[in-house]
């Protein structure tokens, strides 16, 4: 009886948000994958940073970044806001529409990596975190109207983003939340009025 029920309550788990919930999983996999390599994945496949332009790992990285996380703290900060607000905007605006986005952050996260800080490596999902938040401030964007929503997540996510930028020293790049930002208030704008 209680082995039927639970089958029964099985079934009814919904796979709901095939782009959230692969990437998420594909993230722990890069992580796992990375703890048992000792870091050697994250350096050869799962962080950007200056290397040749003749290999192929080169560009992979330019996408593959964001799945690479430095420990399992960094992957469910990233996480826990990710699974969150991209099931939502998924819902909404459609799974092309958000694969479109999420590479389009790693993209220009990656290569404004390389080119402004050549030594630092780069790695996380935080540029796709900021991108949702800011999309999600924008779904009530209707007829020329500005949501009061995405002014205010505008001056505290960002704001405190630049600031942290400009005045304290840590290991987060400010940078890829801002273009992850950017590029989440784009598609905002490009979106704007359509469902999936």
């Amino acid at each position: 009886m209680k082995i039927g029920m639970s089958v029964r309550t099985f079934k009814k788990i919904e796979y709901n948000s095939p782009v959230i919930l692969t990437f998420a999983g594909l993230s722990l996999a890069a992580l796992i994958i990375n703890y048992i390599t000792f870091g050697e994945s994250n350096k050869l496949l799962f962080s950007v940073y200056r290397s040749s332009p003749n290999s192929i790992l080169f560009y992979l990285r330019l996408f593959l970044h964001v799945l690479g996380h430095e420990n399992f703290s960094h992957y469910i900060g990233n996480m826990m806001l990710f699974l969150l607000l991209g099931p939502i905007m998924e819902e909404k605006y459609g799974s092309r529409n958000i694969i479109i986005m999420i590479a389009s952050i790693a993209l220009m996260s990656g290569f404004i990596n390389i080119m402004l800080f050549p030594r630092v490596a780069l790695l996380g999902a935080s540029g796709v975190v900021f991108g949702l938040i800011v999309l999600s401030s924008m779904t009530g964007l209707k007829g020329g109207k500005i949501p009061l929503t995405l002014i205010l997540v505008l001056i505290m996510y960002l704001g405190q983003e630049i600031y942290s930028g400009l005045f304290v020293s840590d290991n987060v790049s400010q940078l890829t939340h801002i273009i992850g930002g950017m590029i989440g208030c784009i598609f905002g704008f490009a979106l704007k009025g359509r469902s999936a």
